[in-house]
């Protein structure tokens, strides 16, 4: 069997991997413990995202005509690669968080959503909270004003003072027409 015959299927599994990839990051990994790699290989796999070391040559020619050919001058020494089809700003925010204390981990760059990024782009891409995060801060500034609400009426009715702000409108029904009701003490 020849030797492209044998690196097809590693092509073909790398270019399927980005086809419907929200984001693909790059990233040196020398210099990593094996502790380190382990940690961090499971804190993207419970994201979701698919991270793998592959060769350079492999990876360029899968990145031949898609979105992340622009990533081609990033190939350079050991690369793995972190793709992720569910959350665009995931392996950015895993990443640069994980190499806040493993300093040896070097983002090379990034493709989000079909546009490229450098380290510092990625980097900022990184700061964005997750769409979970962003959702919960969306309800809970929803649900704000209807509690406070919510609060204040209770307040009114513990003090009793929804009693007293009905007690004017049924004297104003009850009264008869033409004549002025009485008024509330």
């Amino acid at each position: 069997m020849a030797k492209v015959e044998l690196k097809q299927p590693i092509v073909e599994e790398i270019s399927a991997n980005i086809r419907d990839a929200q984001s693909v990051v790059l990233v040196d990994y020398r210099g990593l413990t094996v502790e380190q790699d382990t940690s961090l290989r499971k804190q993207l796999r419970e994201a979701g995202i698919t991270y793998k070391v592959y060769k350079n040559t492999m990876m360029s020619f899968a990145f031949k005509g898609t979105a992340c050919e622009s990533l081609t001058p990033y190939l350079e020494g050991p690369s793995a690669i972190a793709i992720s089809t569910t959350d665009a700003t995931a392996p950015a925010r895993i990443l640069c968080k994980f190499a806040k204390d493993a300093d040896k981990l070097e983002i090379k760059a990034g493709v989000v959503e079909g546009t490229a990024y450098d380290a510092a782009g990625i980097g900022e891409i990184a700061k964005i909270p997750s769409r979970e995060e962003l959702l919960s801060r969306l309800f809970g500034s929803m649900q704000s004003p209807v509690a406070n609400f919510a609060r204040v009426m209770n307040q009114l009715a513990e003090k009793g003072g929804a009693g007293a702000c009905e007690a004017p409108a049924a004297a104003a029904e009850e009264a008869p027409a033409g004549e002025a009701a009485p008024a509330a003490e």
